[in-house]
């Protein structure tokens, strides 16, 4: 069941940050874009700021410079004292926290939708933190319903205890927008355009939000699908740490479907296979995904299941701000 509070007035502070790692193109074309011709972004009762976070990385064609962009908003980082030997991304994470937050704070961005390419499969996929987050899953419910053929699947990726560390966590409310495959450095137009259209949907929710209480639009409760981490699988490696296989073909591509015990996960350059033993049904994500190679990440175990979200109030009415 979520429990956070939902907000109680309309979200005025809205940001679109693209580039957050620098060679997912979708976001960093968009960005760049926006910055040029914010147009597009403007709503009647707020105008999201558009930013390109991690500038250093996308003038690189790379992941990020020094350290994962999206692992660096955690306390530890952004409260502690500046040295001139942090890492660029850990003293650029300081300075959207700055812009987008205070993190945890009264002052931050009322919403931070971050936008993300992926080369695994994982289709058109919606991340937040964890099913608390009352509004952000009524936004992504309103995206499954309007992209039906999409099948828009929930990721929500923060383990319980577990300290929330992207960029979108600055913000008060904040999703993130994962899309695949794409190849790290490539543009293709099917996925921007993918990208474009959902993020101007994301806008006209947060407009109808805003405007609800003048047009009479509900927020009813719902039960929702989603899908939750529970462990990670690394490749099978040598003893000097080189890769001894690969995926196996009948789990390439197959993120989000389930992984029954005893099916093979990857396939040994020595010619067997081998298989998973764990004892239950998992649905791995982030299959053979190009950025977790360094990670020692070959998927991402995930188990489903759902949970109620309640239904959101109606905002008192409240004036729209001057143009």
């Amino acid at each position: 069941m979520c429990s956070l509070p939902v907000p109680r007035e309309p979200l005025r502070r809205v940001a679109v940050t693209g580039g957050t790692h620098g060679n997912e193109m979708s976001g960093v074309y968009l960005a760049r874009h926006w910055l040029q011709a914010p147009a597009e972004l403007q709503r009647l009762s707020f105008s999201a700021v558009p930013v390109l976070a991690n500038p250093a990385a996308t003038a690189a064609c790379r992941r990020y410079v020094d350290h994962d962009l999206n692992r660096a908003f955690t306390s530890s980082f952004l409260n502690s004292r500046p040295t001139p030997d942090d890492p660029y991304e850990v003293t650029r994470a300081r300075e959207l926290n700055q812009l987008l937050g205070p993190k945890a704070s009264g002052r931050a961005f009322d919403f931070v939708l971050d936008l993300h390419n992926t080369t695994a499969n994982m289709g058109t996929c919606l991340i937040a933190k964890s099913s608390h987050e009352v509004f952000a899953m009524h936004l992504c419910r309103h995206l499954q319903l309007q992209y039906p053929e999409l099948s828009c699947q929930v990721f929500l990726y923060q383990r319980s205890g577990e300290e929330s560390y992207n960029l979108d966590s600055v913000a008060k409310n904040g999703l993130a927008l994962e899309l695949g495959p794409q190849p790290q450095g490539v543009l293709r137009a099917d996925i921007f355009s993918r990208m474009r259209t959902l993020v101007a949907t994301v806008l006209d929710f947060i407009e109808l939000f805003n405007q609800a209480s003048h047009t009479g639009a509900a927020f009813p409760a719902f039960e929702m699908e989603a899908y939750r981490p529970v462990g990670v699988v690394d490749f099978p490696r040598t003893d000097a740490g080189n890769l001894a296989g690969t995926v196996h073909p009948q789990l390439q591509d197959r993120d989000f479907q389930p992984l029954q015990p005893g099916a093979p996960i990857f396939q040994m350059f020595s010619g067997e296979d081998l298989l998973y033993d764990g004892e239950s049904t998992v649905y791995p994500v982030f299959i053979n995904e190009a950025a977790y190679y360094e990670k020692g990440i070959a998927f991402v175990q995930t188990e489903k299941f759902t949970f109620t979200v309640p239904a959101m109030p109606v905002l008192n009415p409240v004036p729209s701000p001057a143009s």
